[in-house]
């Protein structure tokens, strides 16, 4: 998000202030006007609403996850597994394609202005995602075009320098992304069929009604930029700065503290550890859906409610570990926690691979016109989760549920156990946030007080990259080898960046202590 505002303990060392030119007439005292008491209070203010704004625009992108594979086979019956991983990238495409447009308009204009209307295409796509049932062909290319606009809309949240409230940034980002599902499960209440308002042949149902709440978010949030937002910048001695464009000779002072060189092999080591932690995330969220109507025959609407349900507590949990893990990294320090919160994740996936003998319930019929003719083999196979003998409402249209015989590795691949697979849902949630805030605060220390726009630049394309490879990545390998395979190579991924980590372990040290101003606290 564009942490527009610093608080006066690390404030703008090297870094350009960003107060608006239409305020900096009102700051002519510059550098030597102490912050007053209603600037603080405006400042944070204004801080909040970066929180909150970064925080919309994460749930934005995790709303709809546990409902886009179910609501796609509702409208496009001829779309596989393949295209979710599409459906799912279009939201980061959209992002890094609007990243540097924005970013752009932001060096010339206040910030403001590409927040706001940044905002207001995400509220557009939301609505036109709400509409996406009513073409009568090709309904999964609307619905791709209408993520890949929200994440367009969400590509002013990269406008982020750094900061002592970056840390906090990233944790509203994360959270953002854990808790989007869990509005998701309290909208599975309206059911599938919903109400619907023909005169503007607007549907209500679960699938719609995420992305309606998450328009309504964005209106307040435009409505509270107008009534609320204000630009500031303070040095870390609480004077006022100016403008974010303001080019004076005190920019030719040379800094002290910023003398020397950023350690580049270090920068480039952060950069693939974020992208793997997005990366095994994005993975994570994506397959959730498919994987529990395949492995325990769900319905469309039991996998919405049930994921829900399980990655709530997993919200619950990360909320927490998001305030104690930056307690906690004072005393063992920030790489240690990193490197425990990969290990974590590695579990997570390890656990999540098939091991048994007992195969999936197998869905014999056709989703698609063209049936395959089979013998009876489903009735050597017992229901594996109890729950899908639970009578369907009266309203719902009874569809297959199981592994579909489209994929041949539901013939040899044993199931993965609910037990499993709500045991690798903890861990991963107690790891990503773990790694998330970790790898933001090394980042922010190995580049110091140097100016860090095309830095932050290249954390936001890796943590874009991460997101687009991510669900194309396991959709595409789910589909065609099935969870062995892809959960295996996650590990390997997981296991490249553990090695890289133990590598560059001594260099991933603050700026500070690197050149001798600072002695490092913990190992």
């Amino acid at each position: 998000m564009a942490a527009a505002v610093s608080g006066p303990e690390v404030a703008a060392e090297g870094q350009e202030p960003l107060l608006s030119p239409g305020e900096a007439d009102e700051e002519d005292s510059g550098r030597d006007v102490v912050e007053t008491q209603e600037h603080y209070k405006s400042r944070w203010r204004s801080i909040w609403i970066m929180y909150l704004t970064m925080f919309l625009s994460s749930v934005g992108f995790s709303i709809v996850i546990m409902s886009v594979w179910p609501y796609l086979q509702k409208i496009d019956p001829t779309a596989d597994a393949s295209f979710l991983g599409w459906i799912i990238a279009s939201y980061s495409i959209g992002q890094m394609v609007a990243s540097p447009l924005f970013g752009l308009w932001s060096n010339y204009r206040p910030r403001r202005e590409p927040l706001v209307i940044s905002t207001a295409i995400s509220v557009a796509a939301n609505c036109l995602y709400a509409y996406v049932h009513v073409p009568h062909s090709h309904n999964r290319y609307y619905m791709l075009a209408a993520r890949a606009l929200v994440g367009f809309g969400a590509g002013a949240t990269s406008l982020m320098e750094r900061t002592s409230t970056m840390a906090n940034t990233s944790a509203c980002q994360a959270v953002g992304f854990i808790l989007g599902p869990v509005f998701q499960t309290c909208f599975t209440l309206i059911g599938e069929e919903g109400i619907t308002w023909k005169l503007v042949q607007l549907q209500l149902n679960m699938y719609t009604a995420p992305v309606l709440f998450a328009a309504l978010l964005g209106v307040i949030n435009i409505i509270l930029f107008f009534s609320i937002f204000r630009e500031h910048q303070v040095d870390d001695m609480g004077r006022q700065c100016k403008s974010v464009n303001f080019e004076g000779e005190e920019s030719n002072i040379p800094d002290q503290d910023a003398e020397g060189n950023i350690d580049h092999v270090a920068v480039v080591a952060i950069n693939f550890l974020f992208f793997v932690i997005l990366f095994v995330f994005a993975v994570f969220e994506t397959i959730a859906t498919p994987l529990t109507m395949d492995m325990y025959s769900w319905t469309r609407k039991e996998a919405v409610f049930y994921n829900g349900i399980i990655l709530s507590m997993v919200g619950i949990e990360s909320v927490i570990v998001f305030m104690v893990v930056k307690m906690l990294s004072k005393k063992t320090g920030e790489r240690a926690i990193l490197h425990g919160g990969l290990l974590i994740v590695l579990v997570g996936f390890f656990i999540l691979l098939p091991w048994g003998k007992k195969l999936p319930n197998i869905q014999w019929q056709e989703i698609k016109n063209n049936s395959i003719p089979r013998t009876a083999a489903t009735e050597m196979l017992m229901p594996f989760w109890s729950l899908q003998a639970t009578p369907l409402p009266s309203n719902h249209t009874v569809e297959p549920v199981g592994c579909p015989v489209t994929q041949s590795w539901c013939l040899n691949t044993p199931m993965i156990y609910l037990a499993q697979y709500i045991s690798s849902d903890i861990l991963i949630g107690l790891g990503y946030p773990v790694c998330n805030v970790m790898s933001y605060t090394l980042y922010s220390k190995i580049l110091g007080p140097k100016p860090q726009g095309v830095y932050m630049g290249w954390l936001t394309a890796s943590g874009s990259g991460a997101r687009i490879l991510g669900p194309v990545f396991v959709s595409q390998i789910y589909t065609h080898l099935g969870p062995r395979w892809a959960f295996s190579l996650i590990c390997g991924v997981v296991v490249v960046s553990l090695l890289l980590l133990e590598i560059v372990y001594k260099r991933l040290i603050a700026f500070s202590v690197r050149y001798g101003r600072m002695q490092e606290e913990n190992c």
